[in-house]
């Protein structure tokens, strides 16, 4: 299967993906918008990597006439195109339902009413879905706990407690079997994708693969963009002489993936029929503190900025969540070649290399001021 169409081809995560079929010899269309808050331009530098290695169609997947125009003689689909961030998520809720839910729907529907090569869908999903994932407590139970409560976080209790002893519970590798509880509406819309191209692909005898994305990082993920990707985030403020605001205690943790991992497992998906109908987390398998990348970023770039550890707290937030990679290494023979260490000095060198940006974090934060989803611990 040599026809491939990328939704969102032009982004972070997609361009790197072209340029790799592209290596491999694939016919690649492109389908994305170039929407304004990741490209600086209709001429973006993500767009100018990938125009002369593909065929790309400026469109939305919100538009059914744009999934008619790129889908014919398409073999596989990789849908990357999607509205990621989880604090604009709480009040821009329309706009992640319609790119998210209502572009996944008009691509099922589409398949599913007009004639069609398309032989795989692979959908990249988040880890997101798990939301707190899975625990363990001091009595050695596994849990999947609920939301942290609004009167424990306003004291500075961040920790997830057991609902039997009420005592601190250690964090635990999340594996695919592990229940589903979002936090968040990007989280809810991820996990519909899933469960919508789970569905309707058996009956078009399509195979679905479901990659529960980590939080990916590396060279070309945007610097002007405030809602997603914190090392860019912090990156662009440390640049601009702006302190670190870290939230709650700096120890909550995230599975930092760097993109050429996550492009060796997308190509994995694409190529290797044991991937058929599954669902794969794919990350480094490590937790890596917030405070641990501010501090790493702030040595990588010699600056005399502050991190400043600020008991604030965003609705939608999760305290820990990383991947237990058995399955994708076992099914698929997938190895993490990165390190955090490693990525990040790939990423810092990219990152020296280009200009410094507007650093727009503290309209994103006024944002979730305005729509009360910012909160602090009262001490």
């Amino acid at each position: 299967m040599k026809n491939i169409l990328i939704t969102g081809g032009a982004g972070f995560i997609g361009s790197r993906l072209c340029e790799r079929l592209y290596e491999k010899d694939y016919n690649i269309t492109v389908l994305d918008n170039l929407s304004p808050q990741i490209h600086e331009s209709d001429e973006s530098t993500l767009y100018r990597k990938i125009k002369d290695k593909c065929t790309f169609i400026k469109g939305d997947v919100r538009n059914k006439e744009d999934w008619l125009k790129v889908l014919k003689g398409q073999e596989v689909i990789v849908h990357l195109a999607s509205e990621t961030g989880t604090g604009q998520s709480m009040y821009e809720i329309e706009k992640y339902n319609n790119v998210n839910i209502t572009g996944t729907s008009n691509m099922l529907e589409v398949l599913s009413t007009s004639s069609h090569l398309v032989k795989k869908i692979i959908l990249s999903s988040s880890r997101s879905v798990y939301g707190e994932g899975k625990y363990k407590s001091n009595n050695q139970i596994i849990q999947y706990p609920k939301s942290r409560k609004i009167q424990d976080l306003e004291k500075g209790i961040f920790n997830l407690l057991c609902e039997y002893t009420n005592k601190d519970m250690i964090p635990m590798p999340t594996d695919e079997e592990s229940q589903i509880n979002p936090k968040s509406i990007y989280a809810l819309t991820k996990y519909t994708q899933e469960k919508m191209i789970l569905l309707i692909s058996q009956s078009l005898s399509i195979s679905p693969v479901i990659l529960r994305y980590q939080n990916v990082f590396g060279p070309g993920q945007s610097l002007s963009n405030p809602y997603t990707g914190i090392l860019s985030i912090f990156s662009t403020r440390i640049l601009n002489g702006n302190d670190l605001d870290v939230y709650e205690d700096g120890l909550e943790s995230r599975d930092f993936v760097y993109i050429d991992d996550v492009i060796d497992a997308t190509i994995l998906a694409i190529e290797n029929e044991r991937a058929n109908g599954e669902i794969f987390n794919v990350g480094s398998g490590v937790a890596t503190t917030v405070k641990e990348v501010a501090e790493t970023l702030k040595n990588f770039y010699g600056s005399d900025i502050n991190i400043n550890i600020s008991g604030k707290f965003r609705f939608g937030d999760i305290r820990h969540n990383y991947a237990d990679l058995s399955k994708i290494e076992s099914l698929l023979g997938f190895n993490s070649k990165y390190d955090f260490q490693k990525g990040v000095t790939e990423f810092v060198k990219w990152v020296k290399k280009q200009e410094i940006n507007e650093d727009k974090y503290e309209k994103s934060i006024q944002e979730l001021k305005e729509k009360g989803l910012m909160k602090w611990f009262i001490d």
